[in-house]
């Protein structure tokens, strides 16, 4: 049996490795019972900025004589429990015969996590993947970032990995339980640190990300599935609601199960799903702008001791104002630079990133306000994506139609000041910047939003967020503003028998972990329903 102790408060001076120790003092018991323990959760208690501390849950395992002793029984409350850890789902091959290999479009965390797990239950997927593999992908972005051309099907969103591997690496997760744990578990497999799994807010960051997409692929080779790069969807063979292939670039697959793993980015698939009668449906969406700040005021602000600095790296942070729309920051990345999030050409839209060091002197952070179907100004089922391009076309011409950042300072952007064309704003952003008044990027009711809580994001940070601060934009890929129609039951498109739509491209996740979750998720549904392809 074991036991669940939560709250273990430790400085965040004290090494990790000093925790059985603790744990055992918390039981009453020696340490060296303490035979089997793991971290559950790790989060960072910062209120006290001169005394943070870490805060521990642990799963303990005992043997039954101690478990059972006065010690330890004495202690069974204020944060001690017996505690069972949900198992891993993981069914039986189902019996129906499957007439061709299953097909996952897209490679990003979706269709990655749905490959890998279809391959590792013998069912050699084809993964299609639009965009180069990876090894192409790194020197294609770091170009484009230098001043080079656009190119529409290997960038910062398409190729290897979707956009996932280029996004910082980012594994928060509002999800809990097996899978999420099963999902980290892979990571950590393919490249991760082992903290990953149990760290509050884990990071992977984008310079590793490159090397664990290459990784997992290896391992979906070796199980024998089978990786298609440069190759597009360009439409979908249904017959009487079923679907019966996937037209490709490289021509027809016969396929009865398509894993549809598209990424918030591909505004053409949306337009073609669209034509072929897929049921979209309009969605809520996120979009705003993005901060920068110096790092160094941010670390000012959270850590009273210099040697937090050392201990934590660089400081992050997590802030929302409650007010006629609510505003809230996202993808904060600490020691990160500003990026490009570009997939039409004649188009602008901004995104950060960090590496795992975390150590550029830039902080930056997204500041988001979300958008209902009823204030996109029309009922089209894409009338959220027309938005966007609406203000990403908009701001390339602002950026001298060269993919240049528009930029102003918060300042300027608070006041309604149109800022001074010469003026020269530091930014972390490679390629170049325009100053320009940001209002020209985002809708009204966005930019009335952001004023009015940017000084109430500044005052909770006691004036280190707007001090020094500039803006960029437009950012409008927070989430999905479509969903694709799926059968909570099945997992499958409302109307075509075989299609699964998942991940944010879908409209049903929020991020690199709840996308791969998804995705696994669909994956297990066609494995408890049919056999793999091999079998007699």
């Amino acid at each position: 049996m074991s036991l669940r102790v939560s709250n273990l408060q430790l400085s965040v001076t004290v090494p990790e490795t000093e925790l059985p120790r603790f744990l055992a003092h918390r039981l009453g018991i020696s340490a060296d019972l303490l035979t089997r323990w793991r971290v559950l959760k790790k989060s960072l208690d910062a209120r006290s900025p001169s005394d943070l501390k870490f805060v521990y849950t642990s799963l303990v395992d005992l043997p039954d004589e101690v478990l059972n002793s006065d010690a330890v029984q004495r202690r069974l409350k204020d944060g001690i429990q017996y505690f069972e850890p949900p198992v891993f789902e993981d069914p039986g091959h189902g019996d129906r015969p499957l007439e061709h290999r299953p097909v996952v479009i897209g490679s990003g965390p979706a269709g990655l996590l749905a490959g890998y797990y279809l391959a590792w239950k013998g069912y050699r997927p084809i993964i299609l993947e639009r965009g180069p593999a990876v090894k192409e992908r790194v020197p294609a972005v770091r170009a484009f970032d230098r001043g080079g051309p656009f190119d529409l099907e290997n960038n910062y969103l398409f190729g290897e990995g979707g956009a996932g591997c280029f996004s910082d690496g980012k594994l928060t997760c509002r999800l809990e339980g097996p899978d999420v744990e099963w999902v980290l578990e892979r990571f950590v497999e393919c490249g991760g640190r082992s903290s990953i799994v149990y760290e509050n807010r884990p990071h992977l960051g984008s310079n590793k990300l490159p090397m664990i997409c290459r990784n997992f692929r290896r391992k979906i080779e070796a199980l024998g599935g089978e990786y298609r790069f440069s190759c597009r969807m360009e439409g979908l063979d249904i017959r009487h609601g079923r679907i019966h292939g996937v037209q490709t670039s490289g021509g027809l697959i016969p396929t009865n199960h398509a894993v549809l793993g598209i990424g918030h980015s591909a505004r053409d698939t949306y337009q073609m799903l669209h034509d072929l009668g897929v049921p979209l449906l309009p969605k809520a969406f996120q979009l705003g702008l993005r901060i920068e700040q110096p790092q160094e005021q941010i670390n000012h602000h959270k850590y009273a001791r210099s040697e937090y600095l050392k201990l934590l790296g660089a400081a992050d942070y997590t802030l929302n104002a409650r007010g006629e729309k609510d505003v809230f920051t996202f993808c904060m990345c600490a020691g990160g630079i500003i990026i490009p999030s570009v997939s039409e050409p004649g188009m602008f839209c901004s995104n950060g990133m960090s590496n795992s060091r975390h150590d550029t002197p830039f902080a930056n952070s997204g500041v988001m306000v979300t958008l209902e179907p009823h204030e996109f100004g029309s009922d089209h089922p894409l009338a959220g994506m027309h938005l966007q391009q609406k203000y990403e076309a908009e701001a390339f011409r602002v950026g001298d139609s060269n993919y240049h950042c528009p930029i102003q300072t918060a300042r300027d952007f608070l006041k309604h000041r149109t800022p001074d064309p010469a003026a020269k704003l530091n930014c972390s952003y490679e390629r170049g910047v325009r100053p320009a008044a940001l209002d020209r990027v985002i809708p009204p009711i966005v930019a009335n939003a952001l004023r009015a809580s940017l000084p109430i994001l500044d005052h909770k940070l006691r004036g280190d967020f707007l001090k020094h601060a500039i803006l960029v934009g437009p950012e409008m890929r927070g989430s999905s503003p479509i969903r694709i129609d799926r059968s909570p039951l099945t997992r499958q498109c409302q109307n075509i028998a075989g299609l699964y739509p998942v991940g944010e491209g879908a409209g049903y996740a929020g991020g690199i972990v709840s996308a791969a979750v998804d995705g696994l998720r669909s994956a297990r549904s066609i494995v408890a329903e049919f056999a793999p392809l091999d079998s007699p």
